[in-house]
């Protein structure tokens, strides 16, 4: 829009042909730009489809998910103990990186610090999601594994009657993957609920000091829940992350196709498998390997879709 002054009036110019064809013309390439995202996927979905047909028509969907047998000379396969794998090693990291990610949220959008010192602190943050992942699993063999075994030795020793710490500490293990993964998911929980934290307009802040309440009651009873469902997309973008991160986890999970309620026991998860297996899979193998990556899919969606529902359900409440 062009306007002009003459004294103390404005005058509104007309838009010219040129410019409401321009403006079409960006409305229709965003529109088949995603229309081309929403078919890429699609097209991914119906490629990993018909390859696992064969290994859905031998074992069907509730036998590949409840066999915890994966033998390739026998061709048996089930993927029970990944899908374990995959769902708590996925929990375990949110478990640790959400009230991390957080409270650091909450930290680097508030007045405490310096904003000098702020932006530094944003910096590094964003900066863990840079580092590339087999970095991670190195870190991880080399450093956290050694911490971690210890650790599990002595909780063996005085809690080894409880189901989770049965497990003597030999090296890999879900608990370490877990952790991993807390590391690897913190920038997306702490980026993004920083932004809704940031977003929350300072009128309501104003409006509860101004009825008496304290910093802390402003922050818990107007801020975070004002910022809820941006900080539920973030956990919830955090968890498929988590559920689909391959090389730290196969680095240092065991990659061992049982199901242990311990957490210093080796485990299994989907991508591990898939990472291990596929390049020297052939035959029905690679359908069955096929299947596993659409049941992953599937997971994932399941995962967004639960996303969307839940911070509708907020919006409306």
């Amino acid at each position: 829009m062009n306007t002009s002054a003459q004294g103390n009036k404005f005058t509104v110019k007309p838009r010219s042909d040129f410019e409401k064809s321009l403006d079409k013309g960006f409305i229709w390439v965003t529109r088949i730009l995603a229309l081309a995202i929403a078919g890429i996927l699609l097209w991914i979905a119906i490629e990993v489809g018909i390859e696992s047909i064969p290994a859905i028509q031998k074992f069907g969907l509730f036998r590949f998910l409840s066999e915890s047998n994966w033998n390739p000379v026998n061709n048996v396969y089930g993927v029970l103990p990944q899908v374990y794998g995959t769902l708590v090693s996925a929990f375990i990291g949110l478990l640790i990186a959400v009230p991390i990610g957080v409270g650091t949220a909450i930290l680097l959008s508030e007045n405490w610090l310096p904003l000098s010192i702020r932006t530094i602190l944003v910096f590094l943050v964003e900066l863990l999601a840079a580092i590339p992942s087999v970095v991670y699993g190195i870190w991880g063999i080399f450093v956290l594994i050694p911490l971690l075994t210890p650790l599990g030795r002595g909780l063996n020793s005085y809690f080894g009657l409880l189901p989770i710490f049965s497990t003597v500490p030999t090296g890999p293990s879900m608990f370490a993957a877990g952790i991993i993964l807390s590391i690897m998911t913190l920038p997306i929980i702490t980026a993004i609920s920083r932004d809704t934290l940031i977003s929350v307009p300072s009128s309501l802040r104003q409006a509860a000091v101004g009825l008496g309440a304290t910093r802390w009651e402003t922050i818990f009873k107007v801020v975070l829940p004002t910022a809820f469902s941006g900080i539920v997309s973030a956990v919830m973008l955090a968890l498929g992350r988590a559920m689909g991160e391959t090389m730290a986890v196969t680095m240092l999970i065991g990659n061992s196709n049982r199901i242990s309620p311990s957490l210093f026991a080796p485990a299994n998860t989907i991508s591990s498998l898939l990472a291990n297996q596929f390049a020297e899979a052939s035959g029905l193998q690679v359908s069955a390997l096929m299947y596993a990556a659409l049941i992953l899919f599937v997971l994932t969606l399941i995962v967004n879709v639960l996303a969307e529902f839940i911070v509708l359900r907020v919006k409306r409440l």
